[in-house]
C-alpha cells in the first residue's frame, strides 16, 4: 500500500482504536496510549509518505509496541534518577531536616480537601482505608479503570497543590512520591 493522504486517513480510521486497545496490554494510561499511537501515525506519514508499506498492520503494531515500551522504560529511569537525586540531597542535608514533616502533612491534608468529591473519596479509601483498587471498584460499583483514573487525577492534583503552595516544593514532591509509592 502506498502511503498518501487518502490512504493515511483510511489507515487511521481503521487502525487507531485497534492499536490503542492493543497497547492496553502494556499500560492502562489512556493519554499515554493515545499519544503513542498518534506519534506512530505521524512517523508513518513523515517516514513513508509516497512509499509503499506491504504489511501496514505489522508496522503499526510493532511501532506502537516499541514506542510505548520505550516511554515506559524512560519513565522508570526517570523515577530511578529522581530517587538517586533525592538520596544525594538528603545526604547533603543530613544534619538539617530539609522538610518540616508537620508542614508536609498539613499541606497534604489541605490538598486532599481540594479534590473533587469522587477523587477524594477514592483516594481516602485507598490511602487511609488501605483498600486495593479492586476492592474500591467493588465497593463503589465502578470499574477498576475508573478507580485507576480517579487515583491518577487525585495524585496529579495533590502534586500540583504541593508544588504551588510550598517554597520547598521539590522536597515535598519527593516525600509525596515516596508516600504514594505502594
Amino acid at each position: 500500500m502506498i502511503i498518501n493522504e487518502k490512504n493515511l486517513e483510511d489507515i487511521y480510521n481503521n487502525y487507531f482504536e485497534v492499536v490503542c486497545r492493543y497497547l492496553n496490554y502494556y499500560t492502562r494510561d489512556v493519554c499515554l496510549i493515545e499519544d503513542v499511537v498518534q506519534d506512530v501515525f505521524v512517523n508513518l506519514w513523515q517516514d513513508y509518505q509516497d512509499k509503499e508499506i506491504k504489511y501496514i498492520k505489522t508496522y503499526l503494531y510493532n511501532g506502537a509496541r516499541n514506542k510505548v515500551l520505550n516511554v515506559l522504560r524512560d519513565q522508570d529511569n526517570r523515577e530511578e534518577r529522581l530517587e538517586q537525586w533525592a538520596k544525594i540531597e538528603l545526604d547533603k542535608n543530613k544534619s538539617v531536616d530539609c522538610v518540616d514533616r508537620q508542614l508536609f502533612y498539613q499541606l497534604l491534608l489541605l490538598a486532599v480537601e481540594t479534590l473533587p468529591d469522587k477523587c477524594k473519596e477514592i483516594y481516602l479509601l485507598n490511602r487511609e482505608g488501605n483498600l486495593s483498587y479492586k476492592e474500591i471498584a467493588y465497593l463503589k460499583s465502578v470499574s477498576v479503570n475508573t478507580v485507576e483514573n480517579q487515583m491518577s487525577i487525585a495524585l496529579r492534583k495533590i502534586r500540583e497543590y504541593l508544588f504551588k503552595h510550598s517554597s520547598k516544593a521539590k522536597y515535598l514532591l519527593f516525600i509525596f512520591y515516596l508516600y504514594t509509592k505502594k
